[in-house]
């Protein structure tokens, strides 16, 4: 039987519970017991995506949600989205699913974890997107000018945010290719005091004059590690709805904008290339499966 036959079949028989090498480490795909075809990918035991695959929209995560959130705030009509990172693509598939017409582009660089996608995952199903195995940095160098109306960072090596995506220098390069009008979205974790997120606001600032943050509360104050999303552009921010959303969630978050974020930033120097700072490692379990 070919090699392409081969692919066929196992897409055909549907995804295969059980565990894969990928470049940093050891993938887990597992089925989700409450929903008939939504799955789980965790890399060493630290969730990375779920997907459900009869359901694009559902977004399981509350981070996702968050980043959802921003999406449905921006402009209507389909968009032009740059993902760094990609894993199980959930974020590409709900913006398919809700913007009809999108094209989209995602860096990734673990070619092994793409390929578990595209074989177990139906990552070929989704309407115009592409996946280009190359990491975040030199993916974003690449792009022309002003010609993308969202730009999405949320890669991560073993449980640490990727290397080179939390500088001035990447930023600021984020903001050229971004529309006058575009978002850049990030999702980031943090511990007790925040000081990776501080420090990641006070970086976006030099950049965009436009900054929000959506945390749940306890990570906000500083109470547990867990993730923070945040939204920067050039062009103003869909506060008031993000606030909306954030407070009537399944879980409560904080949006955080104004003189409230200037206030949490405090005294925070941005982080540039030639002192670049890593995000904090998560507590044992934190970021594990369910």
């Amino acid at each position: 039987m070919s090699h392409a036959r081969s692919g066929r079949a196992r897409a055909q028989d549907g995804p295969r519970p059980g565990r894969y090498p990928v470049r940093f480490g050891t993938a887990e795909l597992l089925r989700d017991a409450d929903r008939p075809n939504a799955w789980l990918i965790s890399v060493d035991g630290v969730a990375q995506s779920y997907v459900d695959l009869d359901d694009p929209t559902h977004l399981e995560f509350d981070y996702v949600r968050r980043l959802g959130d921003v999406v449905d705030g921006l402009p209507a009509g389909p968009l032009d989205a740059l993902h760094v990172g990609g894993a199980g693509c959930t974020l590409p598939r709900y913006i398919a699913a809700e913007r009809p017409g999108s094209r989209q582009l995602v860096f990734d660089a673990d070619a092994p974890l793409i390929d578990l996608v595209r074989e177990q995952l139906d990552l070929r199903g989704v309407p115009k997107l592409r996946v280009r195995i190359e990491g975040g940095r030199e993916g974003v160098r690449s792009r022309h000018d002003a010609t993308a109306d969202l730009v999405v960072v949320d890669a991560f090596e073993r449980a640490t945010l990727a290397g080179g995506l939390a500088t001035v220098e990447f930023a600021a390069d984020v903001r050229r290719v971004l529309k006058a009008t575009g978002t850049m979205l990030a999702n980031i974790t943090d511990g007790p005091g925040l000081p990776f997120a501080r420090r990641f606001l006070a970086t976006l600032a030099e950049v965009f004059p436009q900054v929000v943050l959506l945390a749940e509360p306890g990570v906000l104050r500083g109470r547990r590690f867990g993730n923070l999303v945040l939204a920067a552009s050039a062009d103003e921010l869909p506060t008031a709805e993000l606030t909306r959303r954030a407070a009537s969630s399944a879980y409560p978050a904080r949006c955080v904008h104004g003189d409230d974020l200037r206030a949490l930033r405090g005294k925070a120097q941005p982080v540039y290339d030639a002192a670049p700072l890593a995000s904090p490692n998560p507590p044992e379990d934190v970021l594990g499966v369910f």
